[in-house]
């Protein structure tokens, strides 16, 4: 029998630990995903996540199905993202490498390394709330209104985050984009 994610909370808020596990299990990795993303390294996301699965546990009471599961957990997450990411220094050295890969030869190779470089620099600088929103947007994938949700804030103010984001990247990217259009 396949449990839905509502069956398995429902058990897990009279005690069942074991459906409380499968909900884990289900949702681990687009959790990680999510924090990794947020969070720009490996150790922050493992953190973010330990941290995300264990408020989950705790509230679960207080889980009123207003939305799905999957989204009570990804607000989770990303606020246990953002808090890591509030505790620790910014550096230009986060890590977003699934954002651009290397390419064949030896010069896009080259220059997908610089942009890389940049981009990962741009993230960094974003305020935690702009790169969380810009990651929910662009990576995950979702509207504004959900990003709303999952952040705590109203839709404008999603959009705002996203839009800031954008434009940041933008300018941060800039003399990159004129740089090969010059080529």
């Amino acid at each position: 029998m396949k449990w839905t994610d509502e069956a398995l909370v429902a058990a897990a808020k009279t005690g069942d630990a074991g459906s409380f596990r499968k909900l884990v299990e289900r949702h681990a990795g687009h959790v990680f995903q999510l924090a990794y993303r947020i969070t720009g390294n490996e150790q922050d996301a493992e953190d973010a996540v330990q941290e995300s699965f264990l408020r989950a546990y705790r509230q679960i009471g207080r889980f009123d199905g207003n939305s799905s599961f999957g989204t009570w957990l990804y607000r989770i997450t990303a606020n246990c993202a953002l808090d890591v990411i509030r505790k620790r220094q910014p550096s230009a050295d986060d890590s977003m490498r699934t954002v651009l890969s290397d390419s064949a030869t030896p010069e896009r190779a080259a220059m997908s390394g610089e942009i890389r470089d940049r981009m990962e620099e741009a993230l960094g600088e974003l305020t935690p709330v702009e790169r969380a929103a810009f990651v929910l947007r662009h990576f995950e994938g979702m509207g504004t209104a959900e990003i709303g949700k999952t952040l705590g804030c109203e839709p404008g103010a999603a959009k705002q985050s996203v839009f800031r984001a954008v434009r940041k990247l933008r300018k941060a990217l800039e003399p990159l984009a004129s740089g090969v259009i010059s080529k």
